[in-house]
């Protein structure tokens, strides 16, 4: 696949993921009459759902990272040549921010928007290093074990860790600048945003060094130099 079809990929993708979050969050938060626990049920669902679809979609295509964290694991493995990671990254958050605005023009609202949503403090930043940790080692050891399983793996791990994670699990930094631009429910504040993501680095870079220990090849006992 050439590479402008691959970051066509990455960014559509990560767009309607992106759109996906937003645009559920309004409407879960709009029907949910205040009950904060059903808008996010209302929240969850929708971006699992979605996930499981684009992944299925995009798999073969690019890879269907759609998160630059991902991309780093990828990166780090040597699964990606750096300057290709660069690009993939870029087209990823133009396609998360495209995908906010998108979201708005739906449902008829402002299209750029500045969160007002405080998302900070050491909980919420050891969540996302849980959160994103958890996503990366699910897809690596997935792929080893049992590749076509990836999207609905990803798909429902996201789902749980919208529940068990005290930041409801970004997880994903291309998504999480792209949140910064909605005062919506599913928001972040700008001035947030650096917390969350350097915690969602730091997983995946956590996953990637497990990763690497969990496959490492084992040397024979015959080629063990005597002692």
């Amino acid at each position: 696949m050439t590479p402008s079809r691959r970051l066509a990929a990455e960014a559509l993708g990560t767009g309607f993921l992106v759109a996906t979050v937003v645009g559920s969050g309004i409407m879960a938060e709009t029907l949910a009459g205040g009950n904060v626990a059903l808008a996010l049920l209302g929240n969850t669902i929708p971006t699992g759902a979605i996930l499981f679809v684009l992944i299925t979609m995009f798999g073969p295509i690019s890879g269907a990272h759609f998160n630059p964290a991902v991309t780093l694991a990828f990166a780090v493995r040597r699964e990606i040549a750096r300057g290709m990671a660069l690009a993939y990254v870029a087209a990823q958050i133009a396609g998360g921010v495209a995908g906010t605005f998108v979201a708005h023009l739906m449902f008829d609202q402002a299209v750029v928007q500045f969160s007002s949503h405080v998302r900070t403090g050491m909980a919420q930043w050891l969540a996302e290093i849980v959160a994103t940790f958890g996503l990366v080692a699910a897809i690596f050891i997935t792929i080893q074990v049992r590749r076509e399983a990836v999207a609905a793996v990803v798909g429902l791990y996201i789902t749980a860790a919208y529940w068990f994670t005290a930041s409801t699990s970004f997880a994903n930094p291309a998504v999480t600048v792209a949140r910064a631009f909605t005062d919506t429910f599913s928001g972040i504040r700008p001035l947030d945003a650096p917390g969350f993501i350097a915690a969602e680095l730091i997983g995946a870079l956590l996953a990637a060094a497990f990763i690497g220990w969990l496959f490492a090849r084992e040397t024979p006992a015959a080629e063990r130099a005597p002692q």
